[in-house]
């Protein structure tokens, strides 16, 4: 054959090229495998206890059995799929849940009560062994500003309830503080927080931090504030022996300023690098966001168009880069607002309709993020967990026979194509499915075994990558 281009001019190109797309792949290295929590809980460092994310457990547990006393309920309360064929009679829906308990999971697939059945028990189990996935010790909105000497004596006790906590294997999985923010007004009380907490974290567990820990700075602006944060961590490090890089932070999107800059850019990718590696999420803040765009307060709601705008604008700008996204809190409580042993019917039913309308506005909320591409979102109350994980169930476990017949086909077209030379194009799709099932393991609304079914291995699933899994199996043939 006869070519234009010799050997070592192809070379000379493709060693250029090769600099730049090895570049390109470091900034964007793709989403991470690792396990996202589903939510972050927020709550005042003063309040916090070694046992508060049990406590929180047991709260929302009760909230759902009182509230939504068998899947019946709780698939009309949020107009499940299905949900019109349920019975409404309690000795009607007693029959049905036995008959249900007693069916193989095959078995149950062939009625219509499936999802909300297997969507109710997974979120009780869920709510008994690890309902608090992560925990944020809160000391700026939901502690306020305080004189020093209160705060001061607050970061110690919170501290050293977290090593109480360490110790007795009684905190989330995930879990971190958020300290006040770097403007000047703020920034001394930041850092003094963070130094007396950590401090103080370290000494009573021997140089030891919880798995997972995260420090969040809120109400980023400008690179600077992170570069400032980095350097902090280093004299932190140093001072108590930890290893450079073991201090992890993550940032809020909720000022416009973060959205773009005085330049027209969006700041994202710059604010990203400025944490060196160390910073590894970005939240959400709905309600400081909406009001920095002017929104009143009646209109501050995670379902406002320009919270779409910014999760957008993130999504675009921070996409590819493994940083985890999430999204911010529905501020309507599911709390009944009467109380007491001797409430009358009127007073009872009051109580659910407010307990379910909060439901059901947080469910609603938690889809719309998860249909947008939002996988985390922040909880204020315990009461809120269970609809947190009743819509990230659903999310998955409603598309899960569609999804897992969509991916095998795929998988064994790509065979084919591979035997016959042409080209698969649908790799894009591909991936978009496998992420579906990474995403479906790790939040825990499917199991491995689940997973598998796809054709594709667990490891083939971790890989995260379609084109990798297409390229090993074209290696085997």
């Amino acid at each position: 054959m006869n070519f234009s281009i010799a050997d070592i001019e192809r070379e000379i190109l493709f060693n250029s090229l090769k600099t730049a797309n090895i570049k390109f792949q470091q900034t964007y290295p793709g989403d991470k495998p690792d396990r996202q929590a589903v939510h972050t809980v927020y709550g005042g460092a003063n309040l916090f206890k070694s046992d508060t994310c049990i406590k929180m457990g047991d709260i929302a547990l009760k909230s759902l059995q009182t509230y939504a006393p068998d899947f019946v309920t709780l698939a009309k309360v949020l107009k499940m799929e299905g949900y019109e064929e349920l019975p409404d009679d309690e000795k009607k829906i007693a029959k049905l849940v036995k008959k249900l308990d007693k069916m193989e999971e095959a078995e149950r697939h062939a009625y219509p009560a499936w999802l909300p059945y297997t969507v109710y028990n997974k979120i009780i189990q869920k709510l008994k062994t690890e309902a608090v996935e992560d925990f944020r010790i809160d000391f700026e909105d939901g502690f306020g500003n305080r004189p020093d000497e209160e705060e001061d004596t607050t970061a110690i006790n919170a501290a050293s309830e977290l090593a109480m906590g360490m110790n007795e294997k009684t905190i989330s999985p995930f879990i971190g503080i958020r300290i006040k923010p770097f403007t000047e007004d703020l920034k001394n009380r930041g850092v003094r927080t963070m130094d007396i907490f950590l401090t103080t974290l370290l000494e009573k567990t021997h140089g030891r931090l919880p798995d997972n820990f995260v420090v969040m700075l809120p109400k980023v602006t400008i690179p600077e504030q992170v570069t400032t944060m980095v350097r902090f961590f280093e004299i932190i490090e140093k001072k108590n022996n930890l290893a450079n890089g073991t201090l992890k932070m993550e940032t809020m999107v909720e000022a416009t300023q973060i959205i773009m800059d005085d330049e027209g850019r969006n700041p994202l990718m710059k604010i990203i690098k400025a944490g060196e590696g160390r910073l590894i999420a970005a939240h959400f803040g709905t309600y400081d966001y909406t009001a920095s765009c002017g929104i009143t307060a009646k209109y501050q709601t995670m379902a406002h168009p320009v919270c779409d705008f910014a999760h957008h604008m993130t999504k675009v700008a921070l996409a590819g880069t493994g940083i985890f996204l999430s999204d911010g809190a529905t501020n309507v409580m599911p709390v009944a607002p009467h109380r007491g042993d001797d409430l009358t019917a009127k007073q009872l039913k009051e109580n659910r309709q407010s307990v379910h309308n909060a439901w059901r506005i947080g469910y609603n909320h938690t889809m719309h993020s998860l249909v947008n591409g939002f996988y985390q979102g922040w909880d204020l109350n315990p009461a809120q967990i269970p609809m947190r994980y009743a819509a990230t169930y659903n999310f998955f476990l409603s598309s899960i026979a569609d999804a897992t017949h969509r991916l095998k086909t795929f998988v064994d077209r790509a065979a084919i194509s591979t035997l016959t030379g042409d080209i698969f194009d649908d790799a894009a799709t591909g991936q978009g499915l496998l992420n579906f099932f990474l995403k479906a393991m790790n939040c825990g609304a499917i199991s491995e075994e689940e997973a598998t079914a796809t054709g594709l291995t667990v490891d083939e699933i971790r890989s995260r990558s379609f084109y990798k899994i297409l390229q090993g199996r074209r290696n085997k043939k």
